[in-house]
């Protein structure tokens, strides 16, 4: 991929615009939480009239609306009109594989105050959270900060679904009757599976508090009641589920110890033969490079976790005793790192 310095653009305005990456997110951000992006619609419109839909003042509006489109984040057209643009789209609540609720869970008033700190992340190697709101990251959600916490739900059920789709396609059921889906937050990609593979069983295993919010088809009465399981557990603890295919999606990345103890877990409960499936985002070997090495560091930030290389991983799951077989990409975020028991 040529860079900007490659095609001509001055290092020192590369550098400019990368010290204001800020506004960028605070622009995004705003035009979230005003609904700009709902108030559009498939005709351009000035922004006075978006102004009066949105009950804002027209003159910053054209102003934030003229930062956006600097990004592709809608379009100027003629007579000082705007129009949508495939990434502003993306903002609206009814689009397919909207990313409104994540564009405003990761531009929280918490992250602002955390990444200004990330220098000392650096030197400690530790979170910086802690020393900020004096609570630890999730507590603090759940104490402090409930419209947050709410938020961090809809926005990890936004993405849950999205990738429960991926997921699905991706996996191959052959021979598999029971799966278990560790960690698998409200249980989308297991009924997912269950809707598209109708001789499937599965258990969902997480947090309490979790599995209670579990989606609707997986609880009495629901579509899919009778072929699923709602186990509350934490899997650093036990994985007390016998299955042919195990799945552990993007729960790996909170410290060494705590993966080494849920493959453990996991190896203790499977028989032999049994299908481990470990899917991550990589630091590397991805297209989505720039938003993982992001994530990556947000996660210092906030609980002292990392996302995986290919190498980091794979130490890992041969250490617990898997066979690793294959890695393969699900999309352009996600690694499925395919393995076995050994006999």
């Amino acid at each position: 991929m040529a860079t900007a310095t490659q095609v001509g653009t001055p290092p020192s305005m590369i550098l400019r615009e990368l010290v204001f990456g800020a506004a960028c997110a605070g622009a995004v951000r705003a035009a979230a939480r005003l609904g700009l992006a709902d108030a559009l619609g498939d005709s351009p419109a000035t922004p006075a009239e978006l102004a009066v839909t949105l009950g804002v003042e027209p003159r910053p509006l054209g102003r934030l609306l003229r930062a956006l489109a600097c990004y592709g984040v809608f379009q100027e057209a003629e007579g000082g009109r705007y129009r949508h643009t495939e990434l502003s789209r993306l903002l609206r609540e009814d689009e397919p594989g909207s990313l409104r609720y994540i564009a405003l869970w990761c531009t929280e008033p918490w992250t602002w105050q955390s990444w200004s700190r990330l220098d000392d992340a650096v030197r400690t190697g530790r979170d910086v959270f802690t020393d900020i709101f004096g609570k630890e990251f999730f507590t603090y959600l759940h104490d402090d900060a409930p419209e947050s916490a709410a938020l961090f739900d809809r926005a990890m059920t936004q993405s849950s679904r999205q990738s429960a789709q991926d997921m699905t396609a991706f996996l191959d059921v052959t021979g598999v009757k029971t799966f278990v889906d560790i960690g698998g937050g409200q249980g989308h990609v297991v009924a997912s599976m269950l809707e598209r593979h109708p001789d499937l069983y599965g258990t969902l295993l997480d947090l309490p508090s979790v599995v209670a919010k579990a989606d609707e088809r997986l609880r009495p009465g629901g579509a899919f009641a009778d072929r699923a399981t709602l186990l509350p557990g934490d899997c650093r603890t036990a994985v007390p589920v016998d299955a042919d295919l195990y799945l552990i999606k993007n729960i790996l990345e909170w410290d060494d110890d705590s993966t080494r103890r849920t493959l453990r877990n996991v190896m203790a409960s499977a028989r032999p033969g049994a299908r481990v499936v470990v899917v991550e985002n990589l630091v590397d070997d991805t297209p989505s490079m720039r938003f993982t090495a992001a994530m990556d560091l947000l996660l210092l930030l906030n609980v002292g976790g990392a996302k995986h290389t290919r190498s980091s991983l794979t130490t890992l799951i041969e250490e617990a005793g898997l066979r690793l077989e294959a890695v393969s990409p699900v999309n352009p975020y996600l690694h499925a790192f395919e393995c076995a028991v050994p006999d």
